[in-house]
């Protein structure tokens, strides 16, 4: 069996596509912003229903779709612990692994390109992001790379792996989609039959320019492709926006909600709400539209129901996909609604504890318990 493999051209990105051809239940690694209604299309073609994304590092030279896929799917986001990645809802650690029918993918803490960098078996698969590449590795004069612990990745524990392992690589920029570890061992150019002082030689050596959308990219994926910019300190008025009334601070929200003036509505699904918590007050009303997909016409009978016509409506979700989805469907139906800049997304242990200590306060968002 073998991963399905996607190409972003504009930036060489491979992105895979792993599931469990009984259950249906997939993972997707490394997918890009750009080629979301691609990927949805294929989960769609294969009949797959999506339970993980997966980071191998804080990409520089494209944003990921995590986040968008998280929410358009019902899934998980994941991504290495170190990497910085905070709205991820489980950081992976060396030697986790995360299921997906009877499917099982492990985390192999392969750092160099980046200090968090991971590569991820399945199978006799090895999903190595930029830190094997076919015949190359990635780079290391940036985002805290280390050509030292590089060579360590690459010699120690890649290298380790089966000579027999597939390598399916974060990129390529020649056309080439495999290889396999004795491969890479025998003949990869820079660090085959190379020592420590060699390749950190050629790495030195190499001069690459800046990628051209580094300053951009990496803010976006350390949010998992998704800003959570209510503008830093609360905004007091509503932000304008095209098709719905307009974003609001979860601070300006609750105090319409807490005055009696709106309606909180959080469209999470029911399993979203049992991993990260509820919100209490809240009406719980899942939008489950997926790009392509018929309108659900229970939301909107549910919706009608739940929001008087003097009232406001405010909705939130995991990061903002959704609701701001669902505030333009609210606004066709003839309601005033409001999206909330941030929403719920993380670990669900942390956020329990959290959520006991602190009355559910998530993301900023202030609603209390009780």
């Amino acid at each position: 069996m073998k991963p399905i493999q996607l190409f972003d051209p504009a930036s060489s990105t491979y992105t895979y596509v792993l599931f469990d051809e009984g259950t249906r239940d997939a993972i997707i690694i490394d997918p890009v912003d750009v080629q979301l209604e691609r990927d949805l299309a294929t989960l769609r073609e294969y009949g797959l229903k999506l339970l993980w994304t997966v980071e191998t590092h804080a990409h520089a030279d494209h944003i990921t779709s995590a986040g968008q896929l998280a929410e358009l799917a019902g899934a998980r986001t994941a991504a290495p612990a170190g990497c910085g990645i905070t709205t991820a809802a489980v950081q992976l650690k060396d030697g986790d692994t995360l299921s997906f029918g009877h499917e099982q993918i492990k985390a192999l803490h392969t750092p160099g390109h980046t200090a968090g960098s991971m590569s991820f078996l399945w199978r006799e698969h090895v999903f190595t992001g930029d830190t094997l590449l076919i015949n190359g590795c990635g780079r290391t004069d940036f985002q805290s790379g280390s050509s030292e612990a590089l060579y360590h990745s690459l010699t120690q524990v890649l290298f380790a792996l089966p000579d027999a392992t597939t390598v399916w690589p974060g990129h390529d920029y020649h056309g080439r989609t495999h290889s396999t570890i004795a491969a890479e061992k025998a003949g990869n150019a820079r660090v085959a039959g190379k020592t420590l002082a060699e390749f950190t030689a050629i790495m030195a050596a190499l001069h690459l320019p800046k990628p051209k959308r580094i300053d951009e990219a990496v803010p976006a994926n350390l949010s998992s492709g998704l800003r959570h910019d209510a503008g830093g300190e609360a905004m007091l008025t509503a932000r304008p926006a095209q098709g719905y009334a307009g974003d609001v601070s979860p601070q300006l929200a609750c105090q319409w909600w807490q005055a009696g003036d709106a309606v909180l509505v959080d469209v999470r699904t029911d399993a979203e709400r049992e991993w990260v918590g509820f919100v209490p007050g809240a009406v719980p009303l899942a939008w489950k539209q997926w790009p392509g997909m018929v309108m659900n016409s229970a939301f909107d009978d549910g919706l009608l129901a739940a929001v008087p016509a003097d009232k406001k409506v405010v909705l939130l979700c995991r990061s903002g996909v959704r609701s701001i989805a669902a505030a333009r469907r609210a606004t066709e139906l003839g309601l005033e609604a409001y999206n909330i800049l941030e929403g719920f997304e993380g670990d669900p242990d942390e956020h329990a504890q959290r959520g006991r200590k602190n009355g559910w306060r998530y993301h900023g968002l202030p609603w209390r318990q009780g």
